[in-house]
């Protein structure tokens, strides 16, 4: 008979729980060493060395060598800490130094130990419940039958059907099925009783992403990048001391109709600094980030590491007024009236202009001095997965201070899905500063400019732009005759 276990009923049964979990792994043993052959645990207290490996569609690889106590001929070895979203038919195990032992069974135990499925495992047996007489003030027990524990534990207590009753619920043992954390059992083949073995698997729940912070100077012609990582933990296990990598890219994998939810709630924040920081490189068609020293990644913790730190690189703002292609297929007089216009912020990533490190995909947060020292949020934008010597565009938000306008001055049917039309663009500007928009016209189909104010730049075969300068304070006009056919 294991030692008394009590699980209070109320809503504090909670408190009883550490008792809990220390009976169940000890109980664990037992019945393994039941069946005949030896039984040897091994916890993260074996690792000798721990190699995680994230990607940024929420699983990694876990690499991990221990050093573990066997015995020769067959025996069973559980090998604790491992997480809870651990992939089993992913694992690969094997005997570092030579030959050590054959892997005969794998089995994964995950039916972990619980207030709930403790008393599901002893519906149709008696346990017994202890509550305080009112009266007499002295604790009575009474012995109790479960017989269901769905939506609620409906006991019989003598000739009587209850539910929920006051007290608490005490149990004679932990049921040998029960863990109080997952773990692999291997049945092994061992030849020597000393092993270091090297154990890699597949787990959901880690993840990471990429944040950037990027300060312009008061000319909006120079800027400095500061990039983080954040790497989130859920996956149900902690990795002290290891080797950290990451990969930017878009792995394939095969979907399962299970998607694994980790809880987010008390999650810890862990900052650190880049006195060895991220060194990058090719790694198939994908990028590999590792960083330069041990790091211990919590379960439940958000960890932020510095990815890369860039000061005074060149970057340009830019203003755009969009059209659409289909304004050329119809009559349509005034399309657009008093419209924002669009203001970007682009920069090349190259290493001649202070860049250069292949930018995983993230959010860009964008800061400006305001003149009195301080510094203002003025606009975020989502970039993808950039290579090195790539354009990044991000997008701020709409210009305050510059709008158009789109009018259709003439429309004429040439023939079978053929048309002109003369447009005119006006463009304001009310700073204090002349500004330079950038008017960029999606026409579709074959196209010809017959005529035009401004000189325009054809982009490609469906699309066309001028570079308008607009006067401080003042307008200008944009206008031109354009054939189309679409058919």
């Amino acid at each position: 008979m294991g030692e008394r276990i009590r699980v209070d009923a109320r809503p504090g049964f909670l408190a009883t729980w550490a008792l809990i979990c220390g009976t169940a792994a000890a109980l664990s043993g037992q019945e393994q060493a039941a069946a005949g052959e030896p039984v040897f645990r091994s916890t993260s207290a074996d690792r000798e060395a721990v190699a995680v490996t994230v990607y940024n569609q929420n699983f990694g690889l876990v690499r991990e060598v221990r050093s573990v106590d066997l015995a020769s001929g067959r025996v069973v070895l559980e090998f604790a800490d491992v997480p809870s979203a651990i992939q089993t038919e992913t694992v690969n195990v094997r005997p570092l130094g030579g030959a050590g032992f054959g892997v005969l069974e794998q089995n994964y135990l995950y039916d972990l130990l619980s207030p709930q499925k403790l008393l599901e495992k002893y519906v149709g047996r008696t346990v017994t419940i202890r509550r305080l007489d009112p009266e007499t003030e002295r604790e009575e027990v009474i012995p109790a039958e479960v017989l269901s524990v769905n939506g609620g534990t409906i006991l019989r207590i003598g000739d009587e059907i209850t539910f929920n009753p006051p007290g608490r619920i005490s149990f004679p043992e932990v049921p040998p099925d029960l863990i109080a954390e997952p773990t692999l059992r291997w049945l092994l083949e061992s030849e020597r009783a000393r092993q270091r073995i090297e154990a890699s698997y597949l787990t959901q729940g880690l993840d990471w992403k990429a944040d950037y912070v990027m300060v312009v100077d008061e000319t909006d012609a120079r800027a400095d990048l500061n990039g983080w990582v954040t790497l989130t933990n859920h996956s149900g296990a902690t990795f002290e001391n290891a080797a950290l990598k990451l990969v930017a890219g878009d792995v394939q994998r095969l979907r399962g109709p299970e998607v694994l939810e980790r809880a987010q709630a008390g999650r810890a924040i862990a900052l650190e600094a880049a006195d060895q920081a991220f060194q990058e490189q090719a790694f198939f068609e994908y990028h590999l980030y590792t960083l330069g020293r041990p790091t211990t990644i919590r379960n439940n913790e958000q960890k932020q590491v510095a990815l890369l730190d860039a000061a005074g690189f060149s970057v340009r703002k830019r203003l755009l007024f969009h059209g659409a292609s289909h304004y050329y297929r119809g009559q349509l007089g005034e399309v657009i009236s008093n419209r924002k216009v669009d203001v970007l912020l682009e920069f090349v990533n190259s290493r001649s202009n202070q860049l250069g490190m292949p930018l995983p995909a993230g959010v860009v947060r964008v800061y400006k001095d305001d003149g009195s020292g301080a510094q203002q949020f003025i606009g975020e934008d989502r970039i993808d997965h950039t290579p090195r010597d790539e354009r990044v565009r991000i997008r701020m938000g709409d210009a305050f201070d510059v709008r158009g306008d789109r009018r259709q001055m003439d429309y004429t049917i040439v023939g079978t899905c053929v048309s002109e039309s003369t447009w005119r663009i006006e463009l304001r500007n009310h700073k204090d500063a002349a500004a330079e928009v950038r008017v960029v016209e999606p026409v579709g189909g074959d196209w010809e400019i017959l005529s035009s104010s401004h000189d325009p730049e054809r982009v490609d075969a469906h699309t066309f732009r001028f570079d308008v300068p607009v006067p401080a304070h003042g307008s200008t006009t944009v206008e031109y005759r354009v054939r189309v056919r679409w058919c």
